[in-house]
């Protein structure tokens, strides 16, 4: 007698996210305080690092929400989740000065590798292939996921936009993992978390942000992503 296959899981069936701690380093930037506040508006525990503690408290205290700030090292320590935004720049000497510290944390990078020039912005492609492998050579003892690479920091920080109506692709090796950046995502009203691949793949998906960055200048616009048919 054989039994009956187990049923598939629904691919939008995501995990509860409601009580983790999430740690944003280079919170104190465009990128991170607009993530910090959104999570925290979204009633996320969210806590802001930056290199020097009383500049996280001070962006803690301009973001509200329960926000709090703490030096980076004290911000991965107490995180259960630490999404990396810091400039390209100092992605290599961040990460590796808190590698004690990020070591059995879920990491969520979402730095874009960006040169500039007079013709406007281009793809930079580093040599373990993304910053998203790049941290998870630097961080071997860290659980790396890539994600929120496409969000305007201009409407993720204005609190008269109530909903960013875009999805935001994760890429990362454990399915789990992704799931739970999905939910987190989705956290935030009009955002979608949806699975793109093994972290092999995050090149191009960080590289996108040059073609939006084209998009927003011609057409005055804060363009994100969404996927059809999904």
């Amino acid at each position: 007698m054989t039994s009956a296959a187990a049923p598939k899981k629904d691919p939008w069936d995501l995990p509860d996210v409601s009580g983790l701690t999430v740690g944003v380093l280079g919170g104190t930037g465009d990128q991170g305080r607009g993530l910090a506040y959104r999570l925290a508006r979204a009633g996320q525990k969210v806590i802001v690092g930056s290199r020097a503690a009383e500049r996280a408290r001070r962006a803690a205290e301009e973001l509200g929400h329960g926000v709090e700030g703490a030096d980076n090292a004290q911000c991965a320590q107490r995180s259960d989740v630490v999404i990396v935004a810091v400039p390209w720049d100092g992605h290599r000497k961040t990460l590796e000065g808190l590698r004690e510290e990020l070591a059995g944390k879920l990491v969520v990078d979402c730095v874009n590798p960006l040169g500039f020039d007079k013709k406007g912005a281009y793809a930079l492609k580093p040599e373990e292939g993304s910053a998203a492998e790049q941290a998870a050579a630097l961080l071997p003892d860290a659980r790396v996921t890539a994600a929120f690479h496409h969000l305007s920091a201009t409407l993720l920080s204005d609190p008269g936009v109530e909903s960013i109506d875009t999805d935001v692709m994760v890429l990362g090796e454990v399915r789990a993992d992704c799931e739970t950046v999905q939910a987190l995502a989705a956290r935030i009203p009009g955002m979608r978390g949806v699975f793109a691949g093994r972290l092999r793949n995050a090149h191009q998906v960080e590289s996108l942000v040059a073609n939006l960055i084209s998009v927003n200048r011609r057409y005055r616009a804060h363009a994100g992503v969404r996927l059809t048919d999904v």
